[in-house]
């Protein structure tokens, strides 16, 4: 194993929130990706008292080679769940969330009704929230289910290019991503679209930035772009670590391009502070963000 750089060295979090924020999630009965995907970001987001909720329980259908998310036969839906996601939000007071899910391939629907339950209960108990959700690869059909709710945002991570589909996300397939961002602006134009995309697999720079073109062809406006982190050793090995100076060019190149907005950083995640992530996209077409401060989130096939 590769032994990590300094720059991955995660910052000690101290805060009675952390206990406060986790002790409402398990009272609750929801699951956060920050725990199922033992996110590195974990304990700075509980101490701000945020997190990024994790619907359709904790058990997903797909056994991914990078992601930490436990692969099992999953329970029936919760119908108390988009209640009990709107309660929290509401005691956390969040003025921006973040909900995934795991896939769920057993289900018709995919999963598509329980999202457009959990955005129109928050706008029932919190209307001012706005909502961004981190969808799996749900077909076009079902994706129509979820923009109807008409969510702030809506993200599928692309995870990594195309090349490394078969190792990383052997169940998954590269152009199907690329159509879920698709459909999602083909069912909603005004929804803004997101992906996110993790380096150190093994990918090549050439490959790298074809995935920007063809992201940017089925009209994705949010980057993020992060170090790959393996969650264990029987998880997909890293094969290198990538340095910021390097995750700062990426978000140069990114951003020339086309996209609204990048940030590419080592421990940025998909859905860690996506508030200011989309704050800054709505202030100005022009910024771009690098920051090695940002990081954490969730990923999801």
């Amino acid at each position: 194993m590769l032994k990590k750089p300094d720059w991955l060295r995660v910052p000690h979090s101290d805060s009675n929130n952390i206990l406060m924020t986790a002790d409402l999630i398990e009272e609750l009965g929801l699951n956060t990706v920050c725990d199922a995907a033992n996110c590195p970001n974990r304990t700075e987001c509980f101490s701000n008292k945020t997190a990024t909720f994790m619907i359709l329980g904790n058990l997903c259908t797909r056994n991914c080679a990078f992601c930490n998310v436990i692969n099992g036969t999953p329970l029936p839906v919760n119908e108390q769940e988009p209640k009990n996601i709107a309660t929290a939000i509401n005691k956390l007071g969040l003025s921006y969330v973040v909900i995934t899910s795991v896939t769920r391939d057993d289900l018709p629907d995919e999963g598509a009704l329980q999202f457009a339950n959990v955005v129109r209960e928050i706008r029932n108990q919190v209307p001012n929230v706005i909502i961004e959700l981190l969808i799996p690869d749900i077909s076009a059909k079902n994706i129509k289910t979820i923009t109807s709710a008409s969510p702030d945002v809506i993200g599928h991570n692309m995870e990594t290019v195309q090349s490394l589909y078969s190792a990383v996300r052997p169940e998954a397939n590269y152009n199907r991503s690329l159509e879920v961002l698709n459909s999602i602006k083909q069912a909603n134009s005004k929804v803004h679209t997101k992906s996110g995309l993790m380096l150190g697999l093994g990918e090549s720079r050439e490959e790298v930035l074809k995935l920007f073109d063809d992201l940017l062809d089925v009209g994705c406006e949010f980057l993020t772009i992060g170090q790959y982190l393996s969650p264990s050793k029987n998880h997909f090995p890293v094969k290198e670590y990538i340095t910021p100076e390097e995750f700062s060019e990426y978000a140069k190149i990114a951003k020339e391009k086309g996209f609204r907005y990048v940030a590419s950083a080592p421990f940025v995640r998909s859905s860690y502070k996506a508030h200011e992530f989309y704050s800054a996209s709505e202030d100005s077409s022009t910024s771009t963000s690098s920051s090695s401060s940002i990081g954490g989130g969730a990923s999801v096939s």
